[in-house]
């Protein structure tokens, strides 16, 4: 299962997100959002635990918790959004004069 932790202090590591984690079963990864330009964490990030029970056990009892002197927001991952990135689907574009311009 993937999980959502947010509200996580810069000075956070993946590190220290696998720990608090680990205390509830095996972790599989742990993904610390950056910033591409500055290298910063983004105060958000995922972590991927095989089973099921496990991380839910890990949301149920980490959500609303403190760490590293911020209150972490704990939930199962939503999905990426599929138009992510998209154009946003405004048609086929531009086209000829629809009139109601300026008349001289």
């Amino acid at each position: 299962m993937n999980i959502y932790v947010g509200n996580l202090s810069y000075e956070t590591t993946e590190e220290d997100l696998q720990q608090a984690f680990e205390g509830f079963g095996q972790v599989e990864s742990v993904n610390i959002i950056k910033d591409k330009y500055s290298g910063r964490s983004k105060g958000f990030g995922f972590v991927e635990m095989p089973a099921k029970d496990e991380a839910q056990s890990a949301i149920n009892e980490l959500n609303d918790t403190e760490l590293k002197g911020r209150t972490l927001k704990v939930n199962e991952a939503r999905p990426r959004s599929e138009s992510r990135g998209g154009r946003g689907g405004y048609g086929n574009g531009g086209g000829g004069s629809r009139g109601g311009g300026r008349r001289f």
